[in-house]
């Protein structure tokens, strides 16, 4: 009986450990099984990102960062609830700065289970109406350390990281993010003059 126990610890201790290095070190991926060298190497290069044919969304590919352009990056995932719900928000809010050409909207998902006709048929549905994209790789994800969805990230044109937030968010949160992110941009611009 106590062998028994002794059993089910040692198996309870082992996936602890391993759920600790996911937590950690995130999701292994698919690779060519090269030399795991690379793996964390968050170098300056832009990370290409297939983006789908939906609604305000073309079909190609996207670069994560974009020089001279603030992005806000929407991590979620189609079977999230909270996801959904965040769809308007994050419409609210691209509304309010959409006389402002430097922001770019770019919603991504690391699901493999769904097929670019299934995003953008979901996509239409929750009324999305900027770049959505894939990240199988989950590359950026990595990069940006999420690993939760939804999480929002606000970045400068050389990748920085201004502001981030996992959950719900609003739109006003939203919106101060990212003036608060041109603004810290300008400001170096401002007094050189």
């Amino acid at each position: 009986m106590r062998r028994r126990d002794l059993i089910a610890g040692v198996g309870s201790l082992a996936v602890l450990a391993g759920g600790g290095v996911v937590a950690t070190q995130g999701l292994p991926s698919a690779g060519d099984g090269g030399d795991d060298a690379d793996r964390g190497d968050y170098s300056d290069d832009p990370i290409e990102i297939e983006t789908v044919d939906a609604p305000g969304s073309e079909a190609g590919t996207m670069a994560v960062p974009q020089p001279g352009q603030v992005m806000v990056l929407d991590f979620f995932m189609t079977t999230c609830g909270v996801c959904q719900d965040m769809m308007p928000v994050l419409a609210e809010a691209r509304a309010a700065l959409d006389d402002d050409n430097d922001v770019r909207f770019l919603s991504v998902t690391h699901e493999r289970s769904i097929e670019n006709a299934e995003l953008a048929e979901w996509w239409a549905d929750y009324d999305g109406d900027w770049s959505v994209g894939r990240d199988e790789s989950v590359d950026l994800f990595e990069r940006y350390g999420v690993t939760g969805v939804p999480e929002t990230v606000v970045i400068d044109g050389a990748g920085d990281v201004h502001w981030n937030n996992t959950g719900r968010k609003t739109v006003e949160e939203l919106v101060d993010a990212v003036d608060g992110t041109v603004a810290a941009i300008e400001e170096p611009t401002d007094e050189s003059n």
